[in-house]
């Protein structure tokens, strides 16, 4: 980690290890973070919120895609013009990861999209997977990896290792809120994974949430407080 000191609210340029995470300097989502921290925004509003500031977050995370130039013409003349040059695999983990989800695949018709499910042992505390669907994987396709929150980073690490043993190289991390220890984990087991956040917080509580963080991001999005 860099000596900077992270800041709440998500307006602090990059921070990072080498250039590996970005933290989004933007007023706006810097904005609409301050909506999702807020205890009393209710889940259609939290919704709304995680849609435009993932869109924030995507267009940043696919600012290096590879482009190729082209030649189209205009109502007036021939242009020259970069598209881009392959396409886009987006691989949430379930559920709060589907929350990014549509940002991506509005910015990005031609995506294809996997999904990962993880679930906690009870004793061990380690991740395990109980789904994995993900189209064709090679070192040459960018995959964006969907997680809202990283905390401790185990989760996303297991999901990447993953991704990776299926043939991943291009990953890129995209989350809205991200913990230093999660950081720390996540650049050290996957040294070349980029991590895109709009926010860095100060630390992990004793039960592992984020500091200050937004809450359990998956019950705020679907409003299943309380349930088992």
């Amino acid at each position: 980690m860099t000596d900077e000191q992270p800041t709440v609210d998500g307006t602090a340029a990059t921070r990072a290890t080498g250039d590996r995470v970005r933290v989004v300097d933007h007023p706006l989502a810097g904005h609409l973070l301050a909506g999702l921290r807020d205890a009393s925004t209710p889940p259609e509003r939290f919704r709304y919120l995680t849609q435009r500031l993932a869109t924030v977050l995507v267009l940043e995370a696919t600012r290096g895609l590879p482009t190729r130039p082209t030649t189209i013409r205009t109502p007036l003349a021939d242009a020259r013009v970069d598209t881009l040059d392959g396409n886009v695999i987006a691989v949430p983990i379930l559920r709060a990861g589907l929350g990014l989800l549509t940002a991506v695949t509005g910015l990005l018709p031609d995506v294809q999209v996997g999904y990962v499910g993880l679930e906690r042992d009870e004793l061990t505390l380690q991740p395990s997977s109980y789904y994995l669907k993900v189209p064709p994987l090679d070192e040459g396709r960018p995959v964006l990896l969907l997680d809202p929150m990283l905390a401790t980073g185990g989760s996303a690490s297991f999901a990447a290792q993953l991704l990776r043993d299926r043939g991943a190289a291009d990953l890129t991390l995209v989350c809205v809120v991200a913990a230093p220890e999660g950081v720390d984990r996540l650049t050290g087991d996957h040294p070349d994974l980029r991590i895109v956040a709009a926010g860095l917080d100060e630390r992990l509580n004793d039960v592992g949430y984020i500091v200050p963080g937004l809450g359990d991001f998956g019950d705020r999005l679907f409003g299943t407080f309380g349930e088992a």
